[in-house]
């Protein structure tokens, strides 16, 4: 008895340091991504590229609070369309052969409202309980808080923060049967906006690179932007 006692109140005491760990180490992401700011931003507009096998995409992403948004990627003169209007989403692939709107799924709505950039995902999976403190890892030669999210759908996501600058530095998602790894980098702010202009992925062997080259905040956006039909 006194044995099981002993390991109870050691299990107890390890999980009572590793939630208040985690809970630190959540506020102190917040306030470095300035997160607790940024639900008070009307639109955010982002405009730039992304590079795949030797080609240069342009795209250009609006959001609009608390839950517009949509994004354009033009590929050999063809756009690519998502657009989630705070209702319904929309995707429109010309590379399919067709430029009609197709409907998303209950899938594909819940993974774009994740790119939601007024809101603190963080925040959001440490108080539902889907977050865990996993340990450390090195990233790009420096020591970063390793933390797992277990979120709706099946997906899991390894988040890598930074133990210096509480920046995130990768981020490795496993979905629907597949892996990648994203590193954010070159972080700038915009009117209190964080974000990195720059982030590089790997998946099944391929690179993607995802530069931004201009980040507008508060400036006037129609809804009208994210309605498809």
């Amino acid at each position: 008895m006194k044995k099981l006692i002993f390991t109870l109140t050691g299990l107890i005491l390890i999980s009572v340091i590793s939630a208040q760990s985690l809970d630190e180490i959540v506020k102190r992401y917040t306030v470095a991504n300035k997160l607790d700011k940024v639900s008070t931003l009307k639109t955010i507009k982002i405009t730039g590229n992304m590079s795949m096998m030797g080609m240069q995409m342009p795209m250009t992403m609006w959001m609009k609070n608390p839950d517009k948004m949509k994004t354009v990627t033009s590929i050999n003169g063809q756009e690519m369309i998502q657009a989630f209007d705070g209702v319904k989403g929309y995707n429109i692939n010309p590379m399919t052969g067709s430029s009609t709107p197709v409907e998303m799924t209950v899938d594909e709505v819940k993974q774009t409202i994740r790119t939601n950039m007024f809101q603190n995902y963080m925040a959001t999976y440490l108080k539902n309980g889907q977050l865990t403190l996993s340990g450390e890892e090195t990233v790009n030669g420096k020591p970063a808080f390793k933390l797992k999210a277990a979120v709706e759908g099946g997906t899991l996501i390894d988040i890598f923060i930074d133990k210096t600058t509480y920046l995130m530095v990768k981020i490795s998602t496993t979905a629907s049967g597949m892996s990648f790894d994203a590193y954010p980098s070159n972080y700038t702010e915009t009117n209190g906006f964080i974000i990195p202009m720059k982030t590089t992925t790997t998946a099944q062997g391929m690179e993607f690179v995802m530069n931004f080259t201009k980040v507008e905040v508060d400036i006037p956006m129609e809804d009208s932007i994210f309605r498809i039909k």
